[in-house]
């Protein structure tokens, strides 16, 4: 099959597109930056230099290819917009990139209850308006199967492990180092109690090649094998860069690397999700299950 991946330099679609290629399939993949061209190209992939408001280029790049897998923006409407039209009737696959964010509870770091599996979605309407779009966006994937696109949604859970383009790794792992290192010491939003589900970027890449193979039409799928507090996370993380015991922060805090928002509704909030669908439907079975035992083998 011959598959177009963009964000095909990213942790997520560079994984994904590697794991592709090493299962027998030609990948095109779609990136921003030149200068990533030749790493893709060592992994087997043929990089093609490009942009999601090229609605031209991604139509022609989409009917030439079997299937898409779309990793590069999970709030890029255009972009799906256009992929949509190019595979409608035509019975290919359309996996699209979200992230369990647009379902994240809370702000200030404490523990929610809450747990989201993928049915409780149907009546779920978010609080923030740029989570509100992300799910709008997702249902307009979904509902591209009523236009004869094999679409899927598949929504990653917090992303951990190396991925397969160098240099690419968790964008929440890496906010929690970049202030470590700024700081010297490893600092969580207030107690650090909030939880976030998470899975290894080899274990996603599976699921992605699974859906790719036998998804049906206009299905949603949580990705994620576990979940751990940030306070768990950073305490490991200060273990594996020898610094001391994680402390709290407040987002406004002087110094703080973070910008404020991030800080509060992604690094303080809950979002805790089961991946049932994908265990059920399409036989998914993760091998990687601790994101602390990952953190604490880091090589700085």
């Amino acid at each position: 099959m011959h598959v177009l991946v963009t964000g095909a330099s990213g942790l997520i679609g560079g994984t994904v597109a590697a794991r592709l290629i090493d299962s027998g399939h030609t990948v095109t993949g779609l990136i921003r930056d030149a200068s990533k061209a030749a790493a893709l190209t060592r992994l087997g992939i043929e990089p093609v230099v490009g942009a999601l408001d090229d609605a031209e280029s991604l139509t022609r790049l989409a009917r030439r290819a079997d299937a898409v897998v779309n990793a590069a923006d999970s709030d890029h409407r255009g972009a799906v917009e256009t992929f949509v039209a190019a595979l409608a009737g035509s019975g290919k696959a359309l996996l699209h990139t979200s992230g369990t964010g647009f379902v994240a509870t809370g702000t200030t770091g404490e523990r929610s209850e809450e747990v989201f599996g993928e049915d409780a979605l149907d009546d779920w309407e978010p609080d923030h308006p740029i989570r509100a779009a992300r799910m709008a966006l997702d249902r307009l994937v979904l509902a591209a199967a009523e236009r004869g696109v094999r679409s899927a949604v598949l929504c990653n859970s917090l992303v951990y492990g190396r991925g397969r383009v160098p240099g690419r790794q968790s964008v929440l792992i890496d906010a929690l180092i970049r202030q470590a290192r700024s700081d010297g010491v490893v600092r969580h939003v207030g107690a650090g109690h909030n939880i976030w589900s998470n899975v290894h970027v080899d274990d996603m890449a599976d699921l992605y090649a699974l859906a790719l193979e036998k998804s049906p039409p206009g299905t949603f799928y949580f990705v994620e094998n576990g979940e751990e507090s940030f306070g768990a996370m950073a305490a490991a993380l200060a273990r594996a860069l020898g610094m001391p015991a994680p402390r709290p922060w407040d987002p406004d805090s002087p110094g703080n690397v973070w910008d404020p928002q991030f800080a509060r509704h992604a690094l303080g909030s809950n979002s805790r999700v089961r991946a049932t669908r994908a265990r059920d439907l399409l036989g998914w079975n993760p091998r990687h299950h601790s994101i602390v035992e990952w953190i604490g083998d880091l090589a700085f």
